[in-house]
């Protein structure tokens, strides 16, 4: 770990353990496109006899909540009260989705049925020869191109707009897929706390308060490479110009994260880096835990630096398990103790 970063973990270690125990007292609106995540995983028995591809024998599946529904869990999963505004196909996934997110203690009144779209299902089959690590071969989406019916967009709009005074943050998790559509932004962005985790097009959230793209996410929105610490820092500027915010984080993988806030007249730039580089096994939904740790911790009083810190330290531990993962706070303190003693 870079020494300046280490001393600053050890001057705010009682800061950042006190922000992980207030984690559960914040309450959270996420607006997001809801996946569910499938995971069949079996054992190579041989090459088809009917074409060149693997015959696996089924162990099992699991369903769990990805895209937008991952950021929601994950939220849960540190304590907070959690309301989701999205929509779900009439179909036994959406059903699936629903009744796991219920069973985490969320609040699933916002979820919308729309009955023409299937419910977005990201089906992974991964598989393993014996006493080897599992992979995934292949990957199977159903989902639908067209938006949501015009009065279901109408609907979540109303039902974002009536929860903004019960909540202390607005989470916008959006992986394309229709649910944030030109009136339930408008109505997220009406809140003072806004943080927005999106794949493109960041000057659709224009206002916002934060925003957190990782690399080709960044170098999409500004239309150039990001290559070395200069262009790095043009960017990170150049973002925070294009999408009005106060801040923005840059995610960078096992670079870590850089920071960059606007100060009036003036942009402070930090960077944190990553916290586990060497135990990483599937960076799948590692992104929803950062935002989920990071807005938690704005909720509760933290600083921007403070905010990264967790939610990077949150990552570090989902890294560490295979498919789409979740932490608790108990797991971010012992974390933060390990790292503290490195």
């Amino acid at each position: 770990m870079i020494g300046k970063t280490k001393e600053k973990l050890v001057d705010s270690a009682d800061r950042l353990f006190k922000l992980i125990d207030s984690m559960k007292r914040s309450r959270v609106l996420v607006i997001g496109d809801l996946t569910l995540d499938e995971f069949l995983t079996g054992q190579v028995e041989r090459i088809s006899r009917e074409a060149p591809v693997l015959i696996l024998r089924h162990e099992y599946t699991r369903q769990i909540p990805g895209g937008g529904a991952n950021a929601i869990y994950n939220l849960a999963k540190l304590g907070a009260k959690v309301k989701v505004a999205g929509l779900l196909g009439k179909d036994s996934q959406g059903e699936t989705l629903r009744n796991v997110l219920e069973a985490a203690g969320i609040d699933t009144r916002g979820i919308l049925i729309e009955r023409d779209r299937p419910t977005v299902t990201k089906t992974r089959i991964a598989g393993h020869a014996r006493q080897s690590v599992t992979q995934q071969i292949v990957r199977v989406d159903r989902k639908s191109d067209q938006l949501p019916h015009p009065d279901l967009q109408t609907q979540l709009a109303e039902y974002v707009q009536n929860q903004l005074a019960t909540s202390d943050a607005v989470v916008c998790s959006d992986y394309g897929d229709g649910v944030l559509t030109e009136s339930v932004i408008k109505a997220g962005l009406s809140h003072s706390r806004v943080i927005v985790d999106t794949q493109k097009d960041l000057q659709r959230f224009a206002g916002a308060t934060l925003f957190t793209p990782n690399i080709p996410e960044a170098e999409q929105a500004v239309g150039y490479s990001i290559k070395d610490d200069f262009s790095l820092d043009r960017a990170g500027r150049d973002l925070l110009k294009l999408t009005q915010a106060k801040q923005i984080l840059i995610t960078r993988g096992e670079e870590g994260m850089s920071l960059f806030e606007s100060k009036g007249e003036e942009v402070e730039t930090s960077h944190v880096p990553a916290f586990n580089r060497t135990d990483v096994f599937d960076v799948t939904g590692a992104g929803d835990t950062v935002v989920a740790a990071l807005t938690l911790s704005l909720c509760e009083g933290a600083s921007f630096w403070e905010a990264a810190v967790l939610g990077n330290l949150a990552a570090s531990i989902v890294v560490r398990q295979f498919g789409t993962a979740t932490t608790t706070t108990d797991e971010m303190k012992e974390a933060l103790r390990v790292l503290l003693e490195d």
